[in-house]
């Protein structure tokens, strides 16, 4: 049976992604469909609105088979980051053949020569060029390709997840993989959206449950976390700033400079940005800090491959990861013992339980077992 990936965060579940599972399946036929998952914080530089646990029986119970962990300091990324370390993760598995992603465009022939050009010498040049202008990233990328590729091609640049998109590629390009990319056209509300009346946004579910206009256990938000965020960022210096991942381009100062003056994460955010700093950017960054992390805490590659959740098919397809992986299959959280990635994680989770909306205990990385339906 073909095995079918998908990388995805899945804040929260919703009937856009059972679409897009079951669209999945009515291209490719009858497979197992394994889910690379952000775990409790989010490329946005936020919680995951619930637990990776309640997320990851939430995708079983719509259609997927098992879901594997996309750790934090991957999650937490910029979309390149993002891709390099769930694309990492899907090839080190061993099983899948495919790996299915959404998108505007929907058209994997379209989204192959823009991955192509990003990844050439010319375009390094370019984007080199327009930078030393003082331009934002995302609108140098798509100047550069503009002139490279014409403008119909750029615009998907325009797009987040024909963006996404051109990453995944671009990462299993760099790993040599033998998978093939399937490109899914997105359905409903766009991105951050609003409302639709089958497929709404998942920002406007979050929205909705944030509000308590929809019925939800415990969620997350950092702004429920934020003192404890403040108290971390405000004995930082700038040098620790510094020492953030994508904090260059005096991004960093930038930011200390924030912090010292902002009352709120949502003032700091506010006093950081700049037409030349995306707020995504910033948010990220201010993440990081809050939770600690350094660069150096981001491995090249994965070490591990960290088990969420898994259905009947799902387990098929574990037995054949133990044979074929060429990572460490983590099953147990007792696995994780000495392992540092999996130990940050750990810390990374205790400071999300801080910010449920009633906190939660310490301790769950080490107690609690994937989900098994």
């Amino acid at each position: 049976m073909e095995v079918v990936g998908i990388i995805a965060e899945y804040n929260p579940f919703h009937a856009g992604h059972a679409l897009h599972v079951a669209e999945t399946r009515r291209r490719v036929g009858e497979c197992a469909v394994i889910a690379v998952m952000s775990g409790n914080f989010v490329q946005r530089g936020d919680c995951a609105v619930f637990d990776k646990w309640a997320r990851a029986r939430a995708a079983l119970e719509g259609g997927v088979d098992l879901v594997l962990e996309l750790p934090t300091v991957w999650a937490a990324s910029s979309a390149e980051g993002f891709a390099r370390g769930a694309a990492g993760i899907l090839e080190a598995a061993g099983v899948a053949t495919r790996l299915s992603f959404g998108s505007e465009c929907g058209d994997v022939d379209k989204l192959q020569p823009v991955a192509a050009c990003l990844d050439s010498e010319i375009y390094q040049a370019g984007l080199r060029r327009f930078l030393d202008e003082g331009m934002p990233f995302a609108a140098c990328r798509q100047a550069v390709v503009r002139g490279m590729l014409g403008e119909s091609l750029s615009d998907l640049l325009s797009q987040p997840n024909n963006n996404l998109g051109v990453e995944y590629i671009r990462a299993l390009n760099r790993l040599k993989s033998s998978i093939q990319p399937l490109s899914i056209r997105r359905t409903g509300a766009a991105h951050d959206g609003g409302e639709h009346p089958r497929y709404p946004s998942a920002s406007l579910i979050r929205k909705k449950i944030l509000a308590g206009e929809l019925p939800a256990e415990n969620p997350a938000s950092l702004n429920y976390g934020q003192r404890g965020a403040l108290a971390v960022l405000r004995s930082m210096d700038e040098a620790d700033f510094a020492a953030l991942p994508d904090c260059g381009e005096g991004l960093s100062r930038r930011i200390f400079r924030a912090v010292r003056q902002g009352r709120t994460l949502e003032e700091i955010y506010d006093l950081a940005k700049t037409k030349r700093y995306a707020h995504a950017r910033i948010r990220r960054t201010v993440l990081w800090g809050a939770l600690g992390l350094k660069e150096r805490d981001r491995p090249c590659r994965p070490p591990y491959i960290r088990v969420l959740g898994a259905g009947a098919r799902g387990r098929e397809v574990l037995r054949k990861m133990k044979e074929k992986a060429a990572l460490p299959v983590i099953t147990k959280p007792a696995h994780g013992k000495g392992l540092p990635l999996f130990e940050l994680e750990a810390r990374c989770t205790d400071f999300y339980q801080l910010c449920r909306r009633n906190p939660g205990p310490c301790g769950l990385e080490w107690t609690t077992n994937p989900v098994m339906i």
